[in-house]
């Protein structure tokens, strides 16, 4: 078990699984309960619930900015590399990453009319009502276009069909202990 420690400062989280944004007060006492794919998730214990926090304001939880490994650095990007970026995404209340969830129902990569490239996702979340969707597409689009030669990235959320836990990967169902 993680120990309580107090922000540094004030800082931005997104409430979990609501979406809203709210400032946390420096001083406020968290628990970081997941710090993977360059975000952390804290439980904040004064304020209540938990809340992500980005890797850029990793300083207010005294911690340095996490390294999120560069895919395809140098390469020309494929959809290899879309797919290992995509790993990098985390829903914050969940230790495993959104392809071995299997939130991700599809992936294209396709050329533009001006010669570029864009990359067009469909994905799911867990629960209809998770708050978080429009932030887990955001990061995962985010980390798309830091991928060489990609111009474009659209992700869409979806629900057809619907998710359900035979979705999860091998991978995933051993990270979670369902195997």
């Amino acid at each position: 078990m993680s120990e309580e420690i107090q922000l540094k400062r004030e800082v931005e989280g997104t409430a979990i699984p609501a979406g809203t944004k709210r400032l946390l007060a420096a001083g406020t006492g968290v628990v970081v309960t997941q710090d993977l794919g360059g975000t952390f998730t804290v439980h904040a214990t004064e304020a209540g619930g938990l809340f992500r926090i980005e890797g850029k304001d990793a300083d207010a939880l005294g911690r340095k900015v996490p390294k999120v490994d560069a895919v395809g650095v140098g390469k020309v990007t494929g959809e290899e590399e879309i797919w290992a970026v995509l790993k990098t995404c985390y829903d914050p209340e969940i230790p495993v990453n959104i392809v071995d969830l299997g939130l991700i129902y599809s992936m294209e990569l396709q050329k533009t009319e001006a010669g570029g490239r864009r990359v067009e996702v469909k994905m799911t979340l867990t629960a209809q009502g998770c708050g978080m969707g429009p932030s887990i597409a955001a990061d995962a689009r985010q980390k798309i276009l830091t991928l060489e030669g990609i111009q474009e990235a659209q992700v869409d959320v979806v629900w057809e069909p619907a998710w359900g836990p035979q979705m999860i990967t091998p991978d995933g169902r051993k990270k979670l202990g369902m195997d």
